[in-house]
């Protein structure tokens, strides 16, 4: 079993969205419910946080034009952290329908795709949407409870996506040159033992690594959905994952102390760290958000 490393100690509320930018050579991930952007330089040691003037901060994806994309209650924004400035992109979903944005990945060819949720996790009011890199919004399928696991195949013509309350994480043919998606089929069924899918990433060999919300591991699917590795974690709620470092072979894993009962937090002096897991893959480089 790999050595699980602590890399920041951030005791994250629902740290989530690890992202490596190449640019800064750092990893990036949030704290959705404080919100905050934060960064680690593994040679510096130096942590940064950038926060927000919104309720929740519930996606990030790299930008082309530098900076990152942030989404912010239901919108998104360029968010340029060596000034600080936000700029506009669009608002994906009307305020007022209890609604916010959460998980969401970039395609290659610069598109976003990303859901919305039920902000008090319980009811289907989310939903499934490609953001173009021009920042027009194409509505998908509804029927969400909480958008998860949005990862898609090293030549793009997968696309996985999971309703952690509902258990199961989806497999659908994705065209690359329309964006389109078709075949919707069950890739990873959690219903038995009520496991959470959480964040996702694929790796160089097309596996998919699940973070297991409430489920102490993350697990690597091969792309015909068999379970390959299962690494055990000593936190309650790892959230997502990504591959980074200069060889993208740090697998980097963001946790939460939400949702844990004081007693239980009491001795997981671990739980809201950023970890980091030395797998013996490779991954891909996160593909940015643009034209």
């Amino acid at each position: 079993m790999p050595a699980v490393r602590v890399v920041v100690q951030a005791r994250d509320q629902l740290g989530e969205t690890p992202l490596w930018c190449p640019r800064s050579e750092k990893i990036w991930w949030i704290d959705i419910e404080r919100p905050r952007l934060q960064s680690f330089d593994e040679h510096t040691g130096q942590h940064e946080v950038h926060r927000f003037d919104s309720t929740f901060l519930g996606s990030l994806a790299l930008h082309r034009r530098g900076g990152f994309v942030v989404a912010l209650d239901n919108s998104l924004h360029r968010f340029d952290p060596a000034n600080a400035s936000l700029e506009h992109i669009v608002d994906v979903e009307p305020a007022g329908k209890g609604t916010r944005l959460n998980d969401g990945r970039c395609d290659r060819r610069g598109r976003l795709w990303i859901g919305t949720m039920d902000a008090a996790i319980q009811q289907p009011l989310g939903s499934f949407y490609r953001v173009s890199p021009s920042g027009s919004v194409q509505w998908l399928f509804d029927d969400i409870i909480v958008t998860n696991s949005v990862a898609t195949s090293p030549d793009d013509r997968t696309l996985y996506m999971s309703d952690t309350r509902r258990f199961k994480i989806w497999a659908f043919d994705l065209d690359p040159d329309e964006g389109v998606l078709t075949n919707r089929r069950v890739f990873a069924d959690y219903s038995n033992d009520k496991g959470r899918p959480d964040g996702a990433v694929v790796d160089s060999d097309g596996c998919l690594w699940n973070a297991v919300f409430a489920g102490h591991r993350v697990i690597r699917y091969t792309p015909a959905g068999k379970v390959d590795r299962v690494i055990e974690l000593p936190v309650t709620h790892p959230t997502c994952v990504c591959f980074g470092g200069p060889e993208l072979r740090t697998l980097y894993i963001t946790t939460a102390t939400k949702m844990i009962t004081p007693a239980v937090l009491a001795n997981e002096p671990l739980a809201g760290a950023l970890l980091a897991v030395e797998v013996g893959v490779q991954g891909l480089p996160e593909p940015m958000f643009g034209s």
